[in-house]
Parts: C-alpha cells; sequence; structure tokens
C-alpha cells in the first residue's frame, strides 16, 4: 500500500477570504472521531491521519504496530466564528475517554492515546484551560491523561479510512462502536450539529 504524503498545514485549502482554524486532536479510533466533529456546524473539514510519531509517511499498519510513535488523529479545519476552539476542545473530551492511557474501549495501544497537537500558544493556552476547566467540573471520575504536544506533522491516512462510517454503516465495528456513540453525541449536542442532520 503506498504512502501517503506529508501535510504540515491542513489537509484542504482554506477558501478565499475566510479565516478559517485548523486543530489536530488524537481521541481513540479516528472512525469515530472523524464521524463525529465532521457534524458540528462550523467544521469545514475532517480528515484522518498521523500525527505525534517520529517516522515520516507511516502506513496504518506501521502505526497499528506501534513502533512509529504515531497517535491516530484528525485534522479538522473549523470557522472560530460559528465554533470557537475551546468549544470544540469541550466537545472532544465529552466524545471520548481522556483518562484512560493508550485505549479507548477494546481498542488498546499507543496509537488510541488522547492527544491535542497545538498549532499555535493560543492553541496551547485554550488546551490547558479546557483541560483544567474538565478536572474541576469532574466531568470524568479520574485525572486526564491527554497528551499536550506542539504540532510538527501530519500524515493523511489511506484513502479507504475517510468517511470510513459513513461508507461502510453496516460493518461491525460501525455498528458495535460508531452507531452508539453517533446517537449518543447527536443527542448531547443536538443545538450544534448542522443543519442537514438535524433536519435530514
Amino acid at each position: 500500500m503506498p504512502s501517503a504524503p506529508s501535510v504540515h498545514a491542513t489537509p484542504t485549502p482554506h477558501p478565499p477570504g475566510r479565516l478559517l482554524e485548523t486543530a489536530t486532536l488524537g481521541g481513540g479510533c479516528f472512525w469515530c472521531t472523524e464521524e463525529v466533529l465532521s457534524e458540528l456546524q462550523g467544521v469545514e473539514s475532517v480528515m484522518p491521519g498521523y500525527s505525534g510519531g517520529t517516522v515520516p509517511n507511516p502506513s496504518y499498519e506501521d502505526v497499528c504496530e506501534g513502533d512509529t510513535g504515531h497517535a491516530e488523529v484528525v485534522q479538522v479545519v473549523f470557522d472560530p466564528r460559528v465554533l470557537s476552539f475551546d468549544d470544540l476542545l469541550r466537545i472532544f473530551f465529552s466524545v471520548h475517554d481522556p483518562t484512560t492511557p493508550n485505549r479507548q474501549g477494546n481498542d488498546t495501544g499507543t496509537q488510541y492515546r488522547s492527544i491535542i497537537l497545538y498549532h499555535s500558544p493560543e492553541q496551547k493556552a485554550s488546551a490547558e484551560k479546557v483541560m483544567r476547566e474538565v478536572e474541576k467540573e469532574q466531568l470524568w471520575d479520574d485525572p486526564l491523561v491527554t497528551q499536550l504536544e506542539p504540532f510538527l506533522a501530519f500524515f493523511p491516512a489511506e484513502e479507504y479510512h475517510r468517511n470510513y462510517y459513513k461508507r461502510n454503516p453496516g460493518q461491525g465495528y460501525c455498528r458495535a462502536i460508531i452507531a452508539p456513540k453517533v446517537a449518543k453525541f447527536r443527542k448531547h449536542h443536538f443545538q450544534r450539529l448542522k443543519r442537514e442532520i438535524t433536519n435530514p
């Protein structure tokens, strides 16, 4: 399988005249994270991929071996006038368990770790603030183990990973794991969903 190209900014160009922002987040299987975050108002695109490692252009198989240091992440291009980075992070912390190191449910391995890769000092400060708020509000029983690291590089996942849930709703993992998570997400964040989702 050919390796994906390295991308150091956003996977898709920003529309001219629009001030968009990029977030790179890892919260377990990127199939799940891609699906829920793509449904939010203000999100322009979500690309699954790999970040936080040391090996350039890793394949999915390389990352699954656990030797490259990469996490499964999504790169989110969003409009901060509609969805602030703080609010994106609050939703991110509500849709995965940020207290289990290298694990989300039955998915285990360093590639499934909870991680925020910040693109600017402002994003770093926002992430630190939101993490303190999540801890203070005791949204989770255990302490956060989310890693906060500077963004260095993003490698898009192979094409068959993109929009995986939408293209494979009958697949076993999608039915057992992703579908319930999507349903819970839609219920809890109904007011923030895109119009075509709230009014199918």
